[in-house]
């Protein structure tokens, strides 16, 4: 039998068993069956290691994968929520959307085209992009989909059809408010803010405050008081404030504060502005308040998520009605701060005024005022209303030299009041007044219920007194003069007589004679008391808010035309623009106006900064103004009307002619702010508003 010669390279693949000899294959069944509780060989330390300290560490991956999911499911849920081009990308696959979604998106963004179109209008940057991306979408959906879209049933179609037309009707009514809001603003453009048109404007002098005070609102960090209930109640919370319009007046530039001071002590903050006439879009930006895109379905949707929302104006009530409809037990989480005292308002917001959880109202007179009008037409409110008046803001106290969160060891109250008074020399200058004129300053819209046109009127009154009293002057000099030379006549003819004896026995006792001094003293006294020439001024009135959008046009131009007519006021009128920083114009004047007409000024935010700076308020004797100023003691008060216009011209020459009773009524008016309208004041009004609508 021949031997079977092996390979060499095979003789490594047979391994000698221990018992019989011969050699097994390691790919044998044997001899895996004998190996098979062998370790297996590291293939290095390094590895192993790593393997090793993973599962003994499992526990700590789990919880990393469990925190990373819950991250990016926050986040799907807060882009599905807030934006609406996020839901398409998600519905998306390969870049195409998913058939079973295609009908739904397409529907709900045709219905979405006519609240688009409108806010094209007003504002030309992000909206406009927003509107046509929307567009797009739109479109590939039309196109991608043609088969899909004929397997519809006759039902859908309807339902289809139904939302279209209702969507034409929306455009056409968007369409025709849009053209009247383009109208409105072309009406603007019959009076440019010129000097053709005014005669004299000056300002704003937000440059010169900077380089005067050393200090911008730019600098500002934040102002919130760590230790108050104000900042523990709204931390972490989520606040909506409606803004109905962004016009540089009481209410807009009172709820833009409010929003900067929720986000100072750590709350979020969202604004919805239903109308964004005005100037106060960019300070929001500058300010870092986020401005909900739309005042619809999106607004409604972040109203919902939020804690509290907070509606500053009457004229609100619109977007108070579609949201209730929308989401019905939102009427729950609204407080609903009314700044208007006026019928026509009441009528507006009547028929929600039962639907929402708290009123606020800025003054006791105005809360009477629309508690009785609740009464005549039978509502019933879900609350007792609270009062919660405005204050001044941190920044016009700060330049007031008034205690607030801005001053710097290096910025004191002192420090400040020096630099206003430097800031004063500079804008009187610019306008041209000397030490002795009295600046007379009303700063609000321009409107018949401000009373502009009527402290025209007072103003021209006063100043025709005051050339007539200037003639009656200059008559008693030239009368002074006569006797003069009377007395002098008188004293030579004695001389030239020579009376025998009489000259030596007669006494003199008339002071004409005797004392020629006493006689020009006594009669100046007796017939310039009424003049008192020695201390005139001249009256100069600053108007204010030129170009707000608030401004009634018509209103304007009666105004001009008057101020035309009258040869009077053609040097005395100043006017200057609309504007924000106002602490220069309140360091220059002397006297404010507060002229509001009808049942008054429902509070008068300017009221108090203009005492805060010191100065003396001639107000009407009617609504919040009679609250804040006191007759005879922080100002005078004068009644509203035609009738109210002597007596207006009576104190403005009777403060023309007194300067330290200015001082005196501008002293005790700025006791009165810092003890009831600086900022702490009204936050700690606000945290009852926020404990009575957060509690179930």
């Amino acid at each position: 039998m021949e031997d079977v010669r092996l390979s060499p390279l095979k003789l490594g693949s047979f391994n000698k068993s221990s018992v019989s000899g011969r050699s097994t294959p390691r790919s044998s069944p044997t001899f895996r069956r004998v190996h098979s509780g062998r370790t297996p060989r590291r293939e290095g330390k390094g590895s192993g290691g790593a393997v090793q300290w993973f599962r003994s560490n499992r526990l700590l991956y789990w919880l990393l994968l469990i925190t990373l999911w819950t991250y990016l499911g926050f986040y799907v849920q807060s882009r599905w929520a807030h934006d609406d081009d996020s839901k398409v990308e998600f519905l998306r696959f390969g870049g195409k959307l998913r058939e079973d979604v295609l009908h739904v998106e397409q529907n709900k963004q045709k219905d979405s085209v006519a609240n688009e179109s409108s806010h094209t209008v007003v504002d030309n940057t992000n909206i406009v992009h927003i509107g046509v991306n929307k567009r797009m979408h739109v479109t590939l959906a039309k196109k991608e989909d043609g088969i899909s879209r004929r397997s519809l049933s006759s039902r859908k179609r309807t339902r289809k059809s139904g939302r279209s037309s209702r969507a034409k009707i929306g455009i056409k009514q968007k369409v025709k408010k849009v053209v009247e809001a383009k109208d409105s603003d072309e009406q603007y453009q019959e009076l440019p803010n010129t000097n053709v048109t005014y005669s004299k404007i000056f300002g704003p002098f937000g440059s010169l405050e900077n380089t005067i005070l050393e200090w911008s609102p730019q600098k500002r960090s934040g102002t919130c008081d760590r230790k108050s209930d104000f900042k523990r109640l709204v931390w972490s919370r989520r606040f909506v404030l409606v803004f109905h319009e962004l016009s540089m007046t009481g209410a807009p530039i009172s709820m833009m504060e409010l929003a900067s001071e929720l986000l100072s002590c750590g709350a979020t903050v969202y604004a919805v502005v239903l109308s964004r006439r005005g100037g106060l879009m960019q300070e929001l930006t500058r300010r870092r308040i986020k401005v909900v895109e739309d005042k619809g379905e999106l607004s409604f949707k972040t109203a919902m998520k939020a804690d509290l929302v907070i509606a500053g104006s009457a004229v609100c009530a619109s977007w108070i009605d579609q949201y209730i409809d929308h989401f019905p037990a939102g009427g729950s989480q609204i407080a609903w701060w009314v700044m208007e005292n006026r019928r026509e308002y009441f009528d507006r917001a009547k028929p929600v005024l039962d639907r929402v959880k708290l009123l606020i109202f800025l003054s006791e007179v105005q809360s009477k005022q629309w508690l009785t009008w609740c009464e005549e037409d039978h509502i019933k409110l879900r609350s007792q209303p609270v009062i919660v008046p405005l204050s001044v803001n941190d920044e016009l106290a700060f330049v007031a030299g008034i205690s607030s969160s801005l001053n710097t060891p290096t910025l004191t109250q002192e420090r400040m009041k020096e630099k206003r008074q430097k800031l004063r020399e500079s804008v009187r200058t610019e306008f041209g007044l000397t030490d002795k004129d009295m600046l007379v300053m009303a700063l609000s819209s321009i409107n018949p219920g401000k009373g502009q046109l009527l402290l025209l009127e007072s103003v021209a009154l006063a100043l025709e007194r005051e050339q007539e009293q200037e003639k009656v002057a200059k008559s008693n000099q030239s009368k002074i003069k006569n006797l003069n030379g009377i007395r002098k006549e008188k004293i030579s003819l004695a001389v030239r007589h020579r009376l025998r004896g009489s000259s030596r026995k007669m006494k003199i006792t008339s002071p004409v004679i005797d004392n020629p001094s006493v006689l020009s003293a006594t009669v100046k006294r007796k017939l310039l008391s009424s003049g008192n020439v020695t201390q005139k001024q001249d009256l100069k009135l600053l108007l204010g808010s030129v170009g707000s959008k608030s401004n009634k046009v018509a209103y304007v131009k009666e105004m001009l035309s008057f101020w035309s007519s009258n040869g009077n006021l053609s040097n005395s009128v100043l006017w200057t623009p609309a504007t924000t920083r106002v602490a220069s114009l309140y360091s220059a004047a002397d006297v404010y106006v507060t002229n509001s007409q009808g049942i008054g000024e429902t509070f008068g935010r300017v009221t108090i900064e203009a005492m805060a700076y010191g100065l003396p308020v001639l107000g009407t004797d009617a609504g919040g103004t009679k609250e804040i100023v006191e007759h005879n003691v922080t100002g005078l008060l004068h009644p509203v009307g035609r009738p109210g216009n002597k007596v207006l011209a009576q104190n403005l020459l009777f403060l023309l002619r007194n300067p330290s009773t200015r001082l005196q009524l501008g002293s005790k008016g700025r006791e009165m702010v810092e003890k009831m309208y600086m900022k702490q004041h009204m936050y700690k009004r606000f945290v009852d508003v926020l404990v009575k609508c957060m509690r179930p």
